[in-house]
C-alpha cells in the first residue's frame, strides 16, 4: 500500500484528487493539508511514502515545503503539483529534490501515473515540460531566492501575504526581534525595501498567487 499526504489549500481540489487516488486498491491517503505547515506536521505523524504538494499554499508555500522534506532522513518522495510549466519553476523544483512534477491540468491522467514512478525511484515530469528544463538546465543561473536562508525564505513569504512582524513572531515561534531581523537580511539579500517590492517578487517567483 503507498501512503500519500494531499496538500492544496482548495477544498474541493483535496476531495477530487482523494476520490482520483483511491480508486486503485494500492494507494491510501492518509493525511490532507490546506497550507505548507500543517503538511510538514503531517509529514511528520502520517509518515507519507508520498507527499502531493501544490506549489501555491497559504504560510508556506509547496516548494519551500519540499526543500525542508527532501532533507529528513527517511522522509517522504514529493510531487509537485502547479499550474505553472514554465523552466524556471521545473528547475527549481528538481533543485529542491522533488521527484515529479505535475501540471494541475494533467493531473487527472498524470498523477497516479507519477505516483507509481516515483515509488519505483523514476523522476516523474508531465509531457509537455521536458524541453523546458532541457532548456532551463542550459541556460539558468540561481535564482536570487538561493541566496536567502530557510527561515528567511519563509519570512518572505509571510511578509508577502501581508502578515505583520508580530504576526510573523507568532507563526514562527520566534521573538518579534528575531522576527525583524530576519525581515531585515532578507530585504537587504534581495535589494527590494518595501512591502509592494516584495509582494511582487513573491507573485513572480510562485511563492504566493495574485
Amino acid at each position: 500500500m503507498i501512503r500519500v499526504l494531499l496538500a492544496d489549500d482548495h477544498t474541493i481540489v483535496r476531495e477530487g484528487l482523494r476520490a482520483l487516488l483511491m480508486k486503485g486498491a494500492s494507494i491510501q491517503v492518509v493525511g490532507e493539508a490546506g497550507d505548507g505547515r500543517e503538511a510538514l506536521r503531517l509529514a511528520t505523524e502520517a509518515r507519507p511514502d508520498i507527499a502531493v504538494l501544490d506549489l501555491s499554499m497559504p504560510l508556506l508555500n509547496g516548494l519551500e515545503v519540499a526543500r525542508q522534506i527532501t532533507g529528513w532522513e527517511r522522509g517522504p518522495q514529493v510531487i509537485l503539483l502547479t499550474m505553472h510549466a514554465e523552466d524556471r519553476y521545473v528547475l527549481e523544483a528538481l533543485r529542491a529534490g522533488v521527484r515529479g512534477y505535475v501540471l494541475k491540468k494533467q493531473a487527472g491522467a498524470d498523477l497516479v501515473r507519477a505516483i507509481y514512478e516515483v515509488v519505483a525511484g523514476s523522476v516523474y515530469l508531465s509531457p509537455g515540460i521536458s524541453a523546458a528544463v532541457a532548456h532551463a538546465i542550459r541556460s539558468s543561473s540561481p535564482p536570487a531566492e538561493e541566496s536567502l536562508t530557510v527561515r528567511e525564505r519563509e519570512v518572505l513569504q509571510l511578509v508577502a501575504e501581508g502578515k505583520t512582524t508580530k504576526e510573523i513572531a507568532s507563526i514562527l515561534g520566534v521573538s518579534t526581534k528575531t522576527a525583524d531581523a530576519h525581515r531585515t537580511r532578507m530585504m537587504q539579500k534581495l535589494d527590494i525595501h518595501d512591502i509592494a517590492g516584495l509582494t511582487r517578487y513573491a507573485i513572480r517567483s510562485g511563492l504566493i498567487q495574485p
